[in-house]
């Protein structure tokens, strides 16, 4: 199953629930439309969708529990816990494809944020971080540009030009600080 557009994927989803006879839209709906609200990293409305699924629903679908289980991790941001549930499934055809890019949606996340927060961090954590092996997250870092020390094993992430550009040295923040707390002074 192939969705070229998520978005209106959960729309019609959405839409689905909303009118569904009884208050209770099919299983398919309820596991599809959680997994596309983590693979949006949308977790406060993964959390409300979970509230609001029938009891029943969730009693009698074990799939729709294990989506819930990797929201739950992904709420306490548990890379490892995360990569372990996406892999321990044998995924329905209903909902796949939507875990695959929820797997990849984690591991870009982790990047990004391995990219932004650390100068260096072991590569043991990245391994973990991002759900790779060490052989392969060492040659994804690598052609990332990220330096490894081989003998102690630190990666030392370098931010991407677009990444850098944004940001600005500590004299342009006092700068812009001191400006800001004067004008708010006068």
């Amino acid at each position: 199953m192939d969705f070229p557009d998520f978005t209106q994927l959960m729309v019609d989803l959405e839409k689905q629930e909303l009118e569904a006879p009884n208050g209770g839209a099919s299983p398919q709906v309820y596991e599809q439309l959680l997994a596309i609200y983590l693979y949006n990293h949308d977790l406060c409305n993964a959390k409300y969708l979970w509230k609001r699924t029938p009891a029943q629903i969730k009693s009698s679908n074990p799939e729709l529990s294990h989506i819930w289980t990797i929201g739950q991790f992904m709420w306490k941001k548990d890379y490892p816990a995360i990569y372990r549930s996406l892999n321990s499934v044998t995924w329905s055809d209903t909902v796949a494809d939507i875990m695959l890019k929820v797997q990849e949606s984690v591991q870009n996340r982790a990047v990004e944020l391995i990219s932004q927060a650390y100068s260096s961090i072991r590569l043991e954590t990245v391994c973990a971080m991002t759900g790779l092996s060490a052989e392969t997250c060492s040659k994804a870092c690598l052609e990332k540009q990220w330096q490894i020390e081989a003998d102690t094993q630190i990666v030392h992430p370098i931010r991407s030009n677009a990444e850098s550009a944004g940001q600005t040295n500590s004299e342009d923040q006092l700068y812009k600080l001191t400006d800001f707390v004067s004008f708010l002074e006068n």
